[in-house]
């Protein structure tokens, strides 16, 4: 049985997907491990997946080809890194002999076996997991948790499995046609990424699974209803179940303040983020910049504006005289008829 596992990110994210990397590697040393990168190596620095955890590495400019660029720019670096899955999803299922895949975000760490899913793709073409799996009591935590899966999406696309069967590749297509033209953090229109268009999928494929086990997808969002222990044989639990892999969502000030909200006492929980920060410190390399992004900036270094790209991804006739806007002159033109540049 031939499992292939996939992960997304820039340069800026390479120390967490590391992280990722080993520890799915410890738990499924016979899984093919994918990187999925939209980057390029800041200079200087020389990226090669021969001494890492990962098995295989595509990057955007070999799924998009002439057209990465003009694409790209439309995107942030998190719309930008959502994109790319659903075509990595395909590209990777065209490949011979993959049976099932599986997508984890960068910064998920793997701490016990996940064959269960394995398993469940024998009966099941999608599987996935919901933000949340109890309904919350208390005011806040309804707040923070359901009223914010309702606003950015049911379900956690930061995991997702699939079989190599014809219903999962009729989602992937569809899936990929909605990224490529509709990933964005658009909330004002319902959009968020990619996990909005994923509410839709109970509704237009057969064969979905969702995962309602408290031990896949731990993280702030449901850590009001999940208590973390050891077990006499050392292994992490949830709820009294097996904690399959915890989702380090806003490693900082963001992540620890929901953490401290809820997890209140339960000190397991902080001793895994503890870990987890000396992890993604070790897996940090010096010679790549904090935040670096090849195609956050211009080609003469200046950082593109986020209405920059909302302004291009908007308007046709930009599209058509710039198609190459990072090189072009786009940027003069927006030196010329916009204030955007000077803010």
């Amino acid at each position: 049985m031939t499992v292939h596992a996939f992960t997304s990110f820039s340069f800026s994210y390479l120390n967490r997907a590391r992280v990722l990397a080993s520890s799915l590697r410890r738990q499924h040393p016979d899984w093919v491990i994918w990187a999925v990168l939209t980057d390029h190596p800041p200079k200087g620095f020389e990226y090669s997946i021969e001494h890492e955890d990962f098995d295989r590495l595509v990057t955007a400019d070999e799924l998009y080809g002439e057209t990465t660029e003009p694409w790209l720019f439309r995107h942030d670096i998190v719309e930008a890194c959502t994109a790319v899955k659903g075509q990595a999803l395909k590209h990777i299922m065209d490949q011979p002999g993959v049976e099932k895949v599986v997508y984890f975000d960068p910064d998920i760490a793997v701490f016990s076996t996940m064959q269960p899913v394995v398993d469940l793709l024998d009966d099941w073409s999608i599987v996935l997991t919901p933000h949340q799996t109890t309904p919350d009591t208390e005011e806040m935590a309804v707040r923070d948790n359901e009223i914010t899966s309702l606003h950015y999406g049911t379900y956690n696309l930061g995991f997702l499995a699939v079989r190599n069967d014809e219903e999962a590749r009729a989602f992937a297509d569809w899936w990929t046609e909605r990224l490529n033209t509709w990933c964005y953090d658009r909330l004002d229109i319902g959009v968020f990424v990619d996990q909005k268009w994923c509410n839709l999928i109970p509704c237009y494929f057969d064969n979905v699974k969702v995962l309602r086990d408290p031990g896949y997808n731990v993280a702030s969002w449901n850590l009001s209803k999940r208590t973390m222990s050891v077990s006499p044989e050392g292994g992490l639990l949830i709820n009294g179940v097996p904690l399959r892999f915890y989702h380090f969502t806003k490693l900082g000030p963001v992540g620890f303040t929901m953490t401290e909200r809820y997890a209140e006492g339960n000190s397991e929980v902080y001793e895994l983020w503890a870990w987890y920060e000396r992890e993604v410190i070790r897996f940090t390399d010096p010679a790549i910049p904090a935040g670096w992004w090849y195609y956050g900036v211009f080609q003469d270094g200046t950082k593109i504006p986020k209405k920059a790209r909302e302004l291009y991804r908007d308007s046709e006739e930009l599209r058509t005289n710039y198609p190459d806007p990072f090189k072009d002159g786009y940027q003069r033109w927006l030196e010329k008829n916009t204030d955007l540049m000077r803010q």
